[in-house]
C-alpha cells in the first residue's frame, strides 16, 4: 500500500473511508494529481514517483496551521 498527502483549501470535501478517483496532470518535468472533482491537489511528482493507480481511499483528514490535508492510500 502506498499512501500519499493532498492539500486541500476546506473542510468537509472528503471523508475518512471514501474512495475517490484521481485525475492525473503533466508537467514538463513531473507529474502532479487531483483528487476527485478538484477536493485537492498533490505535490509534483517526478517520473519515477508517479502514482499508478486511478483511485485511492480516504484514511485521514486533518487541519494545520497551514491548512486541511488528506492522507490518501492507493493499492500499489
Amino acid at each position: 500500500m502506498r499512501q500519499e498527502e493532498f492539500k486541500m483549501e476546506r473542510t468537509g470535501l472528503v471523508e475518512i473511508g471514501q474512495v475517490i478517483p484521481i485525475t492525473e496532470g503533466k508537467l514538463p518535468n513531473s507529474y502532479y494529481y487531483t483528487l476527485g472533482k478538484a477536493y485537492a491537489m498533490s505535490a509534483n511528482y517526478p517520473v519515477g514517483n508517479r502514482i499508478r493507480s486511478g483511485e485511492g481511499k480516504v484514511v485521514d483528514v486533518k487541519e494545520t496551521e497551514k491548512g486541511y490535508f488528506v492522507t490518501v492510500e492507493f493499492d500499489e
